[in-house]
């Protein structure tokens, strides 16, 4: 996770109510199959990425980019490729149609919502408090819980003995060497080293976790009391209002004459 710049209200907002409105409009998302809802959802999306981050927008946009590439990605090969009434262009396997152009723009609004939405939840939310929040409001068990907890701090240890065992490789000489079979030969002495380390460091977790009586269905104190606020509040008011003015200014100002780009 970034370390945000500034934190905003949306970082305060519960971690569990979070992801599971977030899920929800993923689900509604799908379900949107009128162009003129899309775009101002999209829109109202945009405005929590870019100002309740807490980021640099030059950040922001770079984390974009790849992102831009899959909606136009997405975009063009349902346009190119879609199938459609009411031709516009053709030029051999290409036959752009102004239903398959819907179609892809649509579909490209949808992909960026989903990573807008994706991004915003990652920015804004702090493992350890999503974790305890799962405990405590969504009563996952905290074997689960602290599991995923503990694997989510061993992967910077795992790059770690990766570099290492990268140097030792290079301090013998296996770098010197020349050619595919050569490379094949470092690649080859990576995971080894790797997985057994990994099936030690699990192996003395469990052990610990064991120990520390997390199997056990008994109910356990927690060190982060993570609870609701108004800030709750504030952030399901600003997902409904967003929904209910999509739907509003598709119907007062819709941008395009189609209300459903299904074909």
């Amino acid at each position: 996770m970034n370390t945000p710049i500034k934190e905003s209200w949306l970082h305060k907002v519960n971690p569990a109510l979070k992801l599971l409105i977030l899920a929800i409009l993923f689900v509604f998302a799908v379900t949107i199959h009128q162009l003129n809802v899309m775009i101002p959802f999209t829109l109202t999306v945009s405005i929590l990425f870019f100002l309740c981050t807490g980021q640099p927008y030059r950040n922001l946009f770079l984390i974009l980019i790849p992102f831009f590439l899959v909606f136009f990605s997405t975009s063009l090969s349902m346009i190119l490729f879609g199938k459609g009434d009411t031709t516009l262009f053709k030029w051999g396997i290409i036959h752009v149609t102004e239903e398959s152009l819907y179609r892809g723009v649509h579909l490209g609004f949808r992909a960026l919502v989903f990573a807008l939405m994706g991004i915003t939840f990652v920015l804004t939310t702090k493992p350890v408090k999503l974790f305890y929040s799962l405990m405590q409001q969504l009563k996952l068990q905290p074997k689960y819980a602290y599991s995923f907890m503990a694997a989510i701090r061993l992967i910077p240890i795992m790059f770690e003995e990766f570099k290492t065992i990268r140097d030792a490789q290079k301090v013998r000489g296996l770098h010197s060497e020349k050619g595919v079979w050569s490379k094949l030969k470092r690649i080859k002495a990576l995971p080894i080293p790797l997985l057994s380390q990994s099936i030690r460091r699990a192996f003395r977790i469990a052990v610990a976790m064991e120990a520390k009586r997390f199997n056990s269905l008994q109910e356990r104190t927690f060190y982060y009391q993570v609870g609701f606020s108004t800030y709750d509040l504030l952030f399901i008011s600003y997902i409904v209002s967003s929904i209910g003015l999509s739907y509003w200014l598709a119907s007062e100002f819709p941008l395009f004459p189609v209300t459903d780009v299904r074909y």
